[in-house]
């Protein structure tokens, strides 16, 4: 048995499949992630700016699809740090995702320290009752990640997405491995510089899902950069990067031949 092999089974974790999970912020980008074969889509507007919640349209359009989706709920570009009236805006975007028949919302808040924040936390999972609830990267900028994995898990969070506290998740992978032993059954969904070519940073984690955006450069017009309605790098999901992830992904749970 490869040596590799051997420590992932005695780490206690059987080899599986692992989901991909593809972030979106737009019809094609849906359709994209549908076509190469993501086992579910992050949907969301302005993923430059990490993600904001989706109009109300593009969730109709994903919930039509039977694709499992999830909404992002972010109000706004910036901290997590949110007021009454943002958490109330939030609570009605749970709502429309609910109502567009999408299977999930994503969503974080943070205390003014940094760490999360329980109250609008459990204030948002109430009103997301029933739908599967993922914990975004606001953990990443906690002061004690494992203290707020703990917390996490006690609100009832199906999963976190974390770069593990770093800029990618290649480069948090320890962290990631600490976090993934302390959630017990709450799944850790490494995020953030997830590539194929980067997959090999995370394949000793016992991965259950992995979150990545799968997208490609794009050409961006000059006027429109000039005008600031487009931001001077653009990318789009492309079907081919999350077929090839995919793949990739189906061979961590497959030995290698030697």
């Amino acid at each position: 048995m490869p040596d590799w092999l051997g420590r992932r089974l005695q780490g206690g974790w059987p080899l599986a499949d692992i989901l991909l999970e593809v972030c979106v912020d737009g019809p094609e980008g849906l359709r994209a992630a549908i076509a190469g074969g993501a086992g579910r889509v992050e949907l969301c507007a302005a993923l430059p700016l990490g993600g904001l919640t989706p109009s109300e349209g593009l969730m109709q359009a994903a919930g039509r699809t039977g694709m499992a989706c999830l909404a992002m709920i972010r109000p706004r570009a910036g901290d997590f740090i949110y007021t009454a009236a943002e958490v109330a805006v939030m609570r009605a975007d749970i709502r429309a995702a609910r109502r567009a028949g999408l299977v999930g919302v994503v969503f974080g808040a943070s205390r003014a320290d940094g760490r999360l924040d329980g109250a609008v936390l459990a204030a948002l999972l109430d009103e997301a009752r029933g739908l599967d609830v993922t914990l975004h990267r606001a953990i990443d900028l906690c002061p004690d990640i494992p203290e707020a994995v703990d917390l996490a898990v006690a609100l009832g969070f199906r999963r976190i997405l974390s770069s593990g506290g770093a800029q990618t998740a290649p480069e948090g992978v320890a962290m990631l491995a600490a976090m993934m032993v302390r959630a017990g059954g709450c799944i850790i969904m490494p995020g953030a510089g997830v590539t194929v070519e980067s997959l090999p940073a995370l394949a000793r984690l016992p991965l259950r899902e992995v979150h990545a955006s799968c997208g490609v450069p794009v050409p961006a017009g000059a006027r429109e950069t000039a005008f600031g309605f487009q931001p001077a790098s653009q990318r789009q999901t492309d079907s081919a990067c999350v077929a090839a992830l995919k793949a990739a992904l189906a061979g961590l749970a497959q030995p290698p031949k030697d």
